[in-house]
């Protein structure tokens, strides 16, 4: 085990088929943190049911153009399903609102990166999220020893390129692996 704590931040985890809860069955998730303390990601590969950003965008009183309202929100875990979530590109930041997860991404959650993008003035490329995905300390690496994920090194192409349904697919043919021959056998 790599004896930096955060080794794991800034990379994409993709769930294997033996992956044993279905709210993660093919999903990828970029890892904003990983330290002794857990694990936060965001499932960057499948939509919330029928929502798109001029729906919530209304909900929270935003008035929001028909190009930007019409790209879906994404769900990105199951913990504070209530709760948006920004991964953006970094060229982005609002002072103690924003993590920066590496060179290229950033993560904010708070209303005001909603406004910059209704406003023309947010990240030039953005996925916003519904909930998160969460790990307490150690959980993570033991689903990974049991074979329930593999890691990849992200690309904004694939972030916020690629379409959703084909993004874990091309995830795992990006480390070299045909998602054909990839089994069910065993759980995470």
């Amino acid at each position: 085990m790599n004896s930096d704590a955060n080794y794991l931040s800034g990379k994409l985890l993709v769930a294997m088929p033996s992956m044993g809860d279905p709210r993660f069955a093919s999903s990828l998730v970029y890892l904003c943190a990983h330290s002794s303390d857990g694990a936060m990601g965001l499932i960057v590969n499948k939509r919330a049911e029928a929502l798109t950003l001029t729906d919530l965008f209304g909900k929270i009183g935003i008035p929001v153009g028909d190009v930007l309202g019409s790209q879906p929100v994404h769900y990105g875990g199951p913990v504070e399903m209530g709760r948006g979530f920004v991964l953006h590109s970094a060229d982005y930041h609002a002072s103690d609102a924003t993590m920066r997860v590496d060179d290229q991404t950033s993560m904010t959650a708070t209303i005001d990166v909603l406004q910059a993008m209704a406003d023309e003035r947010g990240p030039e490329k953005a996925l916003v999220t519904l909930g998160y995905a969460g790990w307490a300390p150690h959980q993570l690496e033991a689903e990974l020893q049991a074979n329930g994920w593999l890691t990849v090194d992200p690309d904004p192409e694939l972030l916020f390129g690629v379409a959703d349904d084909r993004k874990w697919n091309h995830a795992l043919k990006k480390i070299g692996i045909d998602p054909a021959f990839l089994t069910t056998g065993g759980t995470a």
